[in-house]
């Protein structure tokens, strides 16, 4: 019988072996005890399990990248409690109500889709939009769509079905509404809705036929079991597209004293996310700068295959000519808008 210590350093190796066979070949993501292991995985096979992430990113989804940039059209005063969130109404944070106008929103869209996007999502600080704002999307959907050739999403917090309708006959062709967190952790981030309520909004936005665009934000204070469920949760719900964001402390809000995610964690739950969701569209989002820094390569090279570029909605990115030409010198081809039509 081999050494305790022998049989402990060729675990790894046999979890990634069977990764390969399960998700790879098989294209069956990880189930949540799986990517738990991989969530625990020494320093040293960390450029495996990455190497893995993009093998199957390559066989899953191809080389291509999808671009896009955001704007928000109504910022700040928001009356939900997010812990993570300076647009809050409730916290002592910098940021104030203020509303994008038409001109504005229709100029964004255009800058965006000169950087090669494909996609521009139209974002507001609310709980749920009300008429007016339902009247400024439909003014700017139809601005945009007469001013440049681009796909249009939304993000506009929990909806009612008629207004689910209403997005869809605008031809909105994908909602965001990110879960944020694991199921068991919500309650830590978020105490003046319910993870069921956004899993609601999802759940009708997918049977009106638009695609399902959903993450959240890692290096809340949750566990690495907490993370794994929240990977799995994504993978029960089958997204179109996971942007997956990592907390950048704001002042001011509950969360603004936490510490940043190590690179290392970051990398490893990119490739987690990736195994569990082999033919998602995998977002890089907000916070990269700060908890990746120059190893966002290293995250492309793991299993992303998408990028917002430019500006967050409260904090800074990078410029969009530097990650173009980081997908250039990665030799990552940026998706066409006809492919997305």
């Amino acid at each position: 019988m081999p050494p305790v210590t022998d049989l402990m350093s060729s675990r790894p190796s046999t979890l990634l072996a069977t990764l390969r066979t399960q998700v790879l070949d098989g294209g069956v993501g990880l189930t949540q005890q799986q990517a738990l292991e991989c969530l625990r995985l020494p320093a040293e096979h960390l450029s495996e399990l990455l190497q893995l992430a993009h093998e199957v990113r390559m066989r899953h989804c191809g080389p291509e990248v999808e671009v896009e940039g955001i704007v928000s059209l109504k910022t700040g005063g928001c009356v939900e409690d997010c812990h993570f969130c300076s647009q809050s109404g409730l916290f002592p944070s910098p940021v104030r109500a203020a509303w994008l106008d038409i001109p504005s929103l229709v100029k964004a869209a255009v800058e965006t889709r000169a950087t090669g996007a494909t996609e521009f999502c139209i974002v507001a600080a609310v709980r749920g939009p009300d008429d007016k704002l339902m009247a400024q999307i439909a003014e700017g959907v139809r601005a945009i769509r007469e001013a440049v050739d681009i796909q249009i999403a939304c993000s506009l917090g929990m909806l009612t079905q008629e207004q689910v309708d209403q997005l869809r006959a605008l031809g909105v062709h994908r909602y965001n509404h990110n879960l944020e967190t694991a199921r068991s952790h919500f309650p830590s981030v978020v105490t003046t809705h319910t993870w069921e309520e956004r899993w609601e909004t999802l759940r009708m936005v997918r049977e009106a036929g638009m695609e399902v665009c959903c993450g959240g934000i890692l290096g809340m204070g949750e566990s690495l079991e907490q993370r794994a469920e929240f990977a799995a949760e994504l993978a029960s719900l089958d997204p179109d597209e996971v942007p997956l964001n990592f907390l950048n402390p704001r002042p001011g809000t509950p969360f603004g004293d936490l510490p940043v995610m190590e690179a290392e964690d970051a990398l490893r739950a990119i490739a987690v996310f990736r195994l569990a969701l082999p033919r998602t569209i995998l977002r890089f989002a907000g916070g990269r700068e700060i908890t990746l820094g120059d190893l966002a390569r290293d995250g492309m090279l793991g299993g992303i295959n998408a990028v917002i570029v430019g500006n967050y909605l409260t904090t800074l990115g990078r410029p969009a000519t530097e990650d173009l030409t980081m997908l250039a010198d990665l030799r990552m081809p940026i998706k066409a808008l006809a492919e997305t039509l």
